[in-house]
């Protein structure tokens, strides 16, 4: 009698519980057998043998599953608890001041899950790819449901939001070609010669062209192209091409504008 009348006041309680305990069972298997298979292509094909693609998508994949399971599983714990059923009736009577309230909070979690699904699909940027966005260069370290993660050249972490990475632009070196050109500006004043820069910078080993970009009140800005080079080392190299351009205009004469760098991008 008292098991039963335990299993009759506590059995919602119990069947959440066990719920609960399903779903956790659920999510550590699904999680060892992904990252075992995981595992898996890594020892068949090894780890720089695996795509960029398919890196991407087991972790997106993982991820997601993971996500899933978490969130079905509270749902139908919750479910089996009647004494919630008076406060969710509440909640339902005010379901549209609610779900506005909840709908405006989450905005931008939700905007982050559903761009990082499109990253995912569509995969302009994937893991290893070395990428620029709004300046900053990095080698992308990790893409989650909500952030990616870049590692730039001094070794920090840039964490950049889904949506805006998504709704922003951005470059790739790393996709569509294995190489990637070098690219350099540099600064002249408006009272130097520029065709004596030209000179000077175009018989360089290294530089491929160099031309005038771009003339202002403050001065002209010269483009100065390299030899193609894999997108790992596009930084170092571009750092070296500088210094050897400037180093050649300053051999030549020619000075920056003042306020501006001549080692500027």
């Amino acid at each position: 009698m008292a098991a039963q009348s335990f299993s009759q006041r506590h059995g919602n309680e119990v069947t959440a519980l066990l719920t609960l305990l399903a779903g956790l069972a659920l999510l550590l298997v699904v999680h060892r057998g992904l990252r075992g298979r995981a595992g898996k292509l890594t020892g068949a094909f090894g780890a720089d043998h695996i795509s960029p693609q398919t890196d991407t998508r087991l972790r997106f994949l993982r991820r997601a599953t993971e996500a899933t399971i978490i969130v079905v599983t509270i749902a139908l714990a919750v479910a089996q608890v009647t004494t919630l059923d008076r406060l969710a009736s509440t909640v339902l009577a005010s379901s549209a001041i609610a779900a506005a309230i909840v709908g405006f909070a989450a905005r931008q979690v939700l905007a982050n899950g559903m761009a990082g699904i499109v990253l995912a699909i569509t995969q302009p940027i994937r893991i290893g790819d070395v990428v620029t966005f709004e300046g900053e260069t990095g080698v992308v370290e990790d893409l989650s449901l909500t952030y990616t993660w870049l590692r730039t050249g001094s070794d920090a972490r840039l964490i950049i939001p889904n949506e805006r990475l998504a709704a922003g632009v951005l470059r790739n070196d790393s996709i569509r070609s294995a190489v990637v050109a070098l690219e350099v500006s540099l600064w002249l004043s408006p009272e130097d010669d520029e065709a004596a820069a030209l000179a000077a910078v175009r018989a360089l080993e290294e530089v491929r062209d160099a031309r005038i970009a771009e003339i202002t009140h403050e001065g002209m800005r010269i483009l100065v192209a390299g030899p193609p080079v894999a997108p790992t080392d596009r930084l170092a190299r571009e750092g070296d091409l500088r210094a050897e351009a400037l180093r050649a205009l300053r051999q030549a004469g020619c000075r920056a504008p003042r306020g501006e760098s001549s080692s500027t991008l």
